[in-house]
């Protein structure tokens, strides 16, 4: 086996300035369609609930979450799938079909007659969408950050990573203003029949230019370097081996991040507005408000984050954010129970706490692998750890607020899961600047360029 000396030996490819803000526009599409998606299914959850699941509104709203939480559980056969085949086939082919079929599932839930139309077959159709959709997202975002950071030049890495959670925020916020804005337009009658499944329609053309733009791109240079030196796995079977055998450690620190990183992601983005609205009494339209008002706040600052990271470092970044969210969590969801101006200044507190998580996560995850590895690598780790802890967060906050008549198990859900980010933090090595090229580690065999922490 080649080790990480022998492959920072050879001359790396470089690539045009151009050609990398074309990369990471291909990526970020993605990533922007896939959010899309989870936002306005998020932020469309009570009319979801009243379309498929009759009975009493908490029953129904549960449920919604529910189905919610079963595209996250087919995730990590996804990330099985699309992840070995990312790192023998190539990481551009495999992006271009998991857009597609992410797309796809996104319209069709909009077309799906309601419950009062087909009966029972309402909800299994929304079932078998949401699965097709977790399925593919298995590959998508994985790939999408593998994409980019093999793109991204090693000092800036985290700049350019950045973009991808860009995306992220903007596809939940322009999820969020769609929804504001048909239901603005629109009677209570029209939201309740067309008006929520109309956003679902606008994922079409958002998949087919991400698959235009990514369809223009060569392999990255990083994937490429390995192909031509001959030292992709020989087959899936030798991947699986290799990632049990050699490459579990970093599997479970990965994991460790993901748990605090996605309990935060989808209590503060997916579940915030069925909360606000059930928990705080705030109108469906002040909660969309408020929402839209933090998230373009953390856009705001996303790429600044990420340049950050490329000065100081990933590790000191995600300690800052996590130890921020253990200690603030409680103190703002009891603010944002005040009234609703302290409730943005709560929500965009505990927002702005979490991008230094948020903007890295392309610029820290892939460089736990080496190339011949990391697809499959990165994409079982996070989705399995995303099923579990990411996807039912919402249900599960709802399950337990209705349980302890607690409106503050967010918060703790949220405290418990920076507490064990916390611990797996301690025994990840620092990437900022690191090559992630050849079959090293990056961080531990191929260490960081001597200046790389003091420019950009």
């Amino acid at each position: 086996m080649k080790t990480g000396s022998a492959d920072t030996a050879r001359e790396p490819r470089r690539e045009s300035p151009r050609q990398v803000r074309r990369a990471i526009g291909a990526s970020a599409m993605g990533n922007f369609t896939e959010w899309f998606d989870y936002g306005v299914y998020a932020y469309t959850a009570t009319y979801i609930a009243d379309s498929f699941f009759p009975g009493d509104l908490e029953s129904a709203t549960l449920l919604t979450l529910g189905v919610f939480a079963v595209s996250f559980l087919v995730r990590p056969l996804g990330g099985f799938v699309w992840g070995p085949l990312g790192d023998r086939l190539g990481r551009r082919q495999i992006l271009a079909l998991t857009i597609l079929l992410m797309g796809s599932a996104t319209v069709l839930l909009g077309a799906v007659p309601s419950y009062t139309s087909i009966g029972f077959w309402s909800p299994v159709l929304l079932v078998l969408l949401r699965m097709i959709q977790g399925f593919s997202t298995g590959g998508e975002y994985g790939g999408a950050a593998t994409f980019m950071a093999e793109y991204s030049p090693d000092r800036k890495r985290g700049f350019y990573g950045s973009f991808l959670e860009f995306g992220t925020l903007g596809g939940f916020s322009v999820g969020a203003i769609l929804v504001l804005m048909i239901d603005l337009l629109s009677t209570d009658a029209f939201m309740a029949t067309w008006g929520w499944r109309l956003p679902f329609f606008v994922a079409g053309p958002l998949a087919l230019v991400g698959l235009y733009l990514r369809s223009k791109l060569d392999e990255t240079p990083v994937f490429r370097e390995l192909e031509e030196a001959h030292e992709e796995e020989s087959s899936v079977g030798a991947e699986f081996k290799d990632l049990i055998a050699r490459y579990w450690r970093p599997i479970v620190k990965l994991m460790g991040l993901v748990v605090a990183l996605n309990v935060c992601n989808y209590t503060l983005l997916s579940y915030m507005p069925t909360y606000l609205e059930n928990r705080i009494g705030l109108t469906s339209t002040a909660s969309l408000v408020l929402v839209v008002i933090g998230q373009l706040a953390m856009m705001a600052v996303i790429p600044f984050s990420g340049a950050l990271s490329d000065r100081v470092g990933r590790k000191p970044l995600w300690a800052v954010s996590m130890g921020g969210l253990l200690v603030l969590a409680i103190p703002m969801y009891l603010l944002m129970s005040v009234n609703f101006g302290w409730a943005i200044v709560a929500f965009t507190t505990l927002g702005l706490l979490y991008v230094l998580q948020l903007s890295t996560i392309s610029a820290t995850f892939p460089a736990m692998f080496p190339t011949h590895v990391r697809f499959a690598g990165f994409a079982i780790s996070y989705n399995v750890a995303t099923s579990l802890f990411g996807g039912t967060a919402p249900a599960i906050n709802e399950w337990l607020v209705e349980r302890t008549g607690n409106d503050l198990v967010p918060a703790f859900y949220m405290m418990g899961a920076c507490a064990v980010g916390l611990v797996a933090l301690c025994f990840v090595a620092e990437t900022a600047g690191a090559s992630l090229r050849g079959r090293g580690i990056p961080g531990i065999d191929t260490p960081a360029h001597p200046t790389a922490l003091a420019q950009t």
